[in-house]
């Protein structure tokens, strides 16, 4: 992860103010196969593109946000379902 952990210690969900952490390989994985069928759509229902290098997820396993460019995107219209991105059940 190229996230700073000083500043995952800072971040939190613009929505639910609930901290973040890192996606683990293992979701990262899941994340593309379901970006790779072209279903995934990103909270203002725009296509996600992938794939993706980096996330952050929420404590509660709700929402996921994208890291490009090592810059978390941690806007509402920008997150990811993780119920949606086969994350959560």
């Amino acid at each position: 992860m190229s996230v700073d952990r000083h500043l995952l210690q800072v971040l939190c969900c613009p929505i639910t103010h609930q901290p973040v952490r890192p996606l683990r390989r293992d979701e990262l994985r899941l994340l593309n196969e379901r970006i790779d069928t072209g279903e995934l759509l990103y909270q203002d229902d725009t296509p996600v593109s992938g794939p993706v290098r980096d996330g952050l997820i929420t404590e509660n396993g709700e929402r996921i946000y994208l890291v490009e460019d090592d810059i978390p995107v941690m806007l509402e219209e920008r997150c990811i379902s993780a119920r949606a991105a086969g994350l959560k059940t």
